[in-house]
């Protein structure tokens, strides 16, 4: 099921009731980009620390924005054994415009490629995408608000504003203080953009919002004609009444995040340590090859959300969320089984499968990095890693670290750093591209390769043992001078 922003807060109270009875979500996120083409020091390196990694890829996805959130809510059902509903659902996201909020993002050609071969609606994401803000923005736009010291930047058509503001003028030409008329058909925050304009345009006329009713915000704005005296008694007087409609428009502008934040607190979600190809491990858990395939849990679409029962969607967000919660399961029960010498319990309970999994809560898997997994709840696991290689090059002057990674390229993927002007480090994650390397380069002319040893390849100790050598010489020469002759 998609939920694009007209639909969105229609939809909200289903999905938070969804939420809170389920014992599980499946969660995935589509980005318009997740590594930035940058080079140096901030580059994603094998050498880097698991906090390092960390900090770095999340520097860089800052630079892009989501355009899609997948979310499959699992549920047991009542009364059957073993068996859960899946309710999944795409939310396509759009940054929110409002008020001085104006977001900038960056679109890497290669992600807009690979989702574009993959069916993604690129329309539905730039059109009809639900608004969302941070926490941050969110601080910022509600003191806006209510402490009234608000900039317009609006959202709405330039040209819609301009007919709004020609209609009022035309209306203001006639009219007498105290008339008032109406402006139909505007919905959501924007209503609060268009009354924010006119007031600002016009110093002889005063907004109000009225309520439509329905599940979604719907307004009239009444335009009243007054002295510009009562327009600068009105905008410093506070309103209880308009103090509520703020509320309930910046309600309106949070849009996702008020979901995303209400999903959070109910703690459904658990990190599951994932392989680079999601749908293999899923084919995987539902072959014969798993051998609790016929005791396992059943999972069952629900109604409305059937599109996934014969249709593979790869890199659909909602279609992924609902392969990450079925893992999640189906693994759990693999788990469950191994750990009990006299087979899996005939009808496992989620509770138990939650005990068998919390050894890999908040662990993230990596790919192609030094440790296999980052730990939010606690220690990072030991590296466990290939030994490093240095390279000497002689007579290749002003030689790069991006020429020796050529140079290695066709025989496999290092890492590379310089230690010194001529000395480079060879990082690679598989221990076969170190024998290769070391068998292809022996006796090489001008590259000569071997393993790293810090005690004696480090600068700094080379450094250490230059001083002591120097010192160790003065002293033994000040010994021979200070010695009495004979």
């Amino acid at each position: 099921m998609d939920v694009s922003a007209d639909e969105f807060e229609q939809t909200l109270p289903l999905l938070q009731e969804l939420v809170q009875g389920a014992d599980f979500v499946g969660l995935d996120i589509e980005f318009t980009g997740l590594r930035s083409n940058v080079s140096g020091p901030q580059q994603i390196s094998l050498f880097d620390l698991p906090s390092e990694w960390y900090l770095k890829t999340r520097q860089s996805v800052q630079q892009f924005t989501i355009c899609q959130i997948g979310l499959s809510v699992f549920s047991s059902v009542k009364g059957e054994s073993n068996k859960y509903i899946a309710h999944s659902c795409n939310f396509f996201l759009f940054p929110t415009t409002f008020g001085i909020l104006d977001s900038e993002f960056s679109f890497q050609a290669s992600s807009v490629q690979f989702l574009n071969q993959y069916g993604f609606d690129y329309n539905k994401f730039l059109k009809t995408g639900i608004p969302y803000m941070n926490e941050e923005q969110e601080k910022k736009i509600k003191h806006n608000i209510l402490t009234r010291n608000w900039r317009v930047r609006s959202s709405v058509d330039k040209d819609q504003i301009k007919v709004v503001i020609d209609e009022v003028t035309r209306w203001l030409d006639l009219a007498e203080e105290g008339d008032w008329m109406t402006l139909d058909g505007i919905t959501g925050f924007q209503a609060f953009e268009v009354q924010l304009v006119l007031r600002q345009a016009l110093p002889n006329i005063w907004t109000v919002l009225e309520d439509q009713g329905g599940p979604c915000l719907y307004f009239q704005v009444i335009v009243k004609k007054v002295s510009k005296q009562y327009h600068w008694y009105l905008e410093n007087t506070s309103s209880d009444r308009e103090s509520c409609w703020k509320e309930k428009i910046l309600l309106s502008a949070r849009g996702f995040s008020v979901f995303f934040q209400m999903l959070a607190k109910a703690q459904k979600e658990l990190n599951f340590p994932r392989v680079s190809n999601l749908s293999e491990v899923y084919d995987v858990l539902n072959s014969d090859l798993n051998p609790t395939k016929n005791s396992g849990p059943v999972i069952v679409h629900a109604s409305k959300c059937e599109k996934y029962v014969e249709t593979k969607c790869p890199h659909e967000a909602a279609y992924d969320a609902f392969l990450c919660g079925s893992v999640l399961l189906k693994a759990a029960h693999l788990l469950l089984e191994r750990i009990h010498s006299d087979g899996c319990p005939a009808e496992p309970s989620f509770s138990q499968y939650l005990d068998v999994l919390s050894p890999y809560i908040n662990q993230v898997n990596l790919i192609r990095a030094g440790v296999p997994k980052i730990n939010f709840s606690g220690p990072d696991y030991p590296s466990v890693r290939p030994p490093i290689l240095i390279v000497r090059v002689e007579r290749w002057p002003g030689v790069s670290e991006q020429q020796v990674y050529r140079e290695f390229q066709n025989l496999c993927k290092f890492d590379v750093r310089r230690l010194t002007q001529n000395q480079f480090l060879l990082l690679t994650n598989k221990f076969k591209d170190v024998r290769n390397v070391l068998k292809e380069y022996r006796g090489h002319q001008s590259l000569q390769v071997s393993l790293y040893r810090y005690w004696r390849h480090s600068p700094d100790v080379t450094c250490l043992l230059q001083v002591c050598g120097v010192i160790t010489t003065w002293a033994f020469v000040a010994l021979l001078l200070g010695r009495p002759g004979p």
